[in-house]
């Protein structure tokens, strides 16, 4: 009966993906969530290719996994992904139901999914990894995800104990992750952008996990990211099995050493979060088999997705977009601590706004009061504009970082929003937009650059 349940939720998922795709609408949720509906133990039936890499944390997972895809496709693998869809439980089940025949047999030789931290529970006991990679794991959305530790309780009670396990040994909560797995890790050596001392609001790694003594960190990148150890009873943060040295972000350059040598690897981005998002796909890619060479001749020809972060010129302004994660306080900070520290002065626009949750969640701003604001209190931030429904909660906030009053701008449309700009010539503009609405992110962007181009003819 449970053969004949599975197919049935099989074939009639299949007829709802079909008939979204020729509506032209989004087939990467519902036709997975038709299929749990019908059998919840689909997962378990379905076929699914022989290697799977799964590929979870708080940031840069959708990168790495399309780095990781776009390598291995350009090696000859059949790579089963969900690189344009959703990464929980009936996103993951839509791709393996678009990757299997009619009998749920499999297509593919390879997974590479990326998968949500709270929906580790209902997928790695059916969907078993052969290597899973911790990002990193941090604070996220107040309402899910508030603790990291609750978020490595997700991931530490579902994972498969021969799962092989691709940690950051920066982060000292994803790198004690089930201690008695198979693991390798990956880490950065020292920079010279590295503190000792904490800049950030958010410290949540402050005391041994061994002994509870305080831990002492040798370097800091930010917030908890870097090397530690404790004077008490010695834990330290482990020592990495792939390590990159040499970061120079002028150059564009780092390179990558392991017990079997090195190579000298180009950066996507001069972003800490790109940097890590590169070294993370290297080590993993080194554990799947691949030389070297063979990675770095697959990286060489990917680049950061254009709806996370790109800049292109306007008239006499670069116009810079930066997806900064909504109610996510750690992604804002990064992203406002690599906007500032940018060359030149310039003017953004915020506009976070969690449009489609709107109508599903109450407002929830306490995010906001963890997230460094700070960073936007710099000399070479000319004008702020903050938009939409959370417009006055970004210009509450901005008064407590100290941004000087008269810097700010406030309107609840963002399609207003590009004319309260200046526009100086040789400046940059800067847009901060969240996980949803791109359409309205792009009509926004129009219009700034509309907006640029008549300022660059005056």
């Amino acid at each position: 009966m449970g053969r004949v349940r599975f197919l049935i939720a099989l074939w009639g998922a299949k007829c709802a993906r079909l008939a979204l795709k020729l509506l032209r609408r989004n087939a990467t949720y519902f036709p997975g969530f038709l299929a749990l509906k019908l059998c919840p133990n689909f997962l378990r039936y379905v076929g699914k290719p022989k290697k799977i890499v799964a590929v979870t944390g708080s940031n840069g997972k959708t990168t790495v996994s399309n780095l990781l895809n776009d390598v291995l496709t350009g090696r000859g693998h059949r790579v089963l992904n969900n690189q344009l869809g959703s990464n929980v439980a009936a996103g993951i089940a839509t791709s393996l139901l678009s990757g299997c025949t009619l009998f749920g047999k499999t297509k593919y030789d390879m997974a590479v999914l990326e998968v949500d931290e709270r929906s580790s529970k209902r997928i790695y006991p059916y969907v078993k990894p052969d290597y899973l990679i911790i990002t990193n794991l941090f604070r996220d959305s107040p309402m899910r995800n508030a603790h990291p530790q609750y978020i490595a309780s997700f991931i530490e009670g579902t994972v498969p104990a021969a799962t092989r396990l691709i940690l950051n040994a920066d982060d000292l909560i994803s790198s004690g992750i089930c201690p008695e797995n198979p693991r390798v890790y990956f880490g950065i050596d020292r920079m010279k952008t590295d503190v000792t001392k904490c800049v950030n609001l958010i410290n949540d790694v402050q005391i041994c996990p061994v002994c509870c003594g305080e831990l002492e960190y040798d370097y800091r990148r930010y917030h908890h990211i870097g090397k530690a150890h404790c004077t008490d009873c010695g834990f330290k943060s482990p020592e990495s099995d792939y390590f990159a040295t040499d970061v120079d972000t002028e150059a564009m350059t780092m390179t990558i050493t392991d017990k079997d040598g090195g190579m000298s690897y180009r950066l996507l981005s001069d972003s800490i979060f790109n940097i890590y998002n590169v070294l993370t796909a290297v080590a993993a890619l080194r554990e799947l088999g691949l030389t070297h060479e063979e990675i770095k001749a697959g990286l060489d020809k990917t680049k950061i997705v254009e709806t996370r972060f790109n800049a292109q010129k306007a008239g006499d302004v670069t116009v810079v977009m930066q997806m900064s994660k909504d109610k996510n306080a750690l992604a804002g900070s990064r992203a406002f601590d690599y906007i500032s520290g940018l060359p030149g002065k310039k003017e953004l626009i915020l506009m976070m706004n969690c449009i489609h949750d709107q109508q599903h969640w109450s407002e929830n701003v306490t995010w906001l009061y963890d997230c460094d604001f700070e960073f936007l209190n710099n000399e070479n931030i000319t004008r702020i504009v903050a938009t939409g429904p959370r417009a006055k909660d970004y210009y509450l906030r901005l008064l407590f970082a100290g941004v000087p009053e008269e810097k700010i701008r406030c309107t609840l449309s963002e399609m207003d929003a590009p004319a309260l700009l200046e526009y100086n010539a040789g400046e940059s503009v800067c847009l901060f937009y969240g996980t949803d609405a791109l359409d309205l992110v792009y009509r926004v962007q129009g219009k700034i650059k509309a907006l640029a181009q008549e300022a660059s003819g005056r």
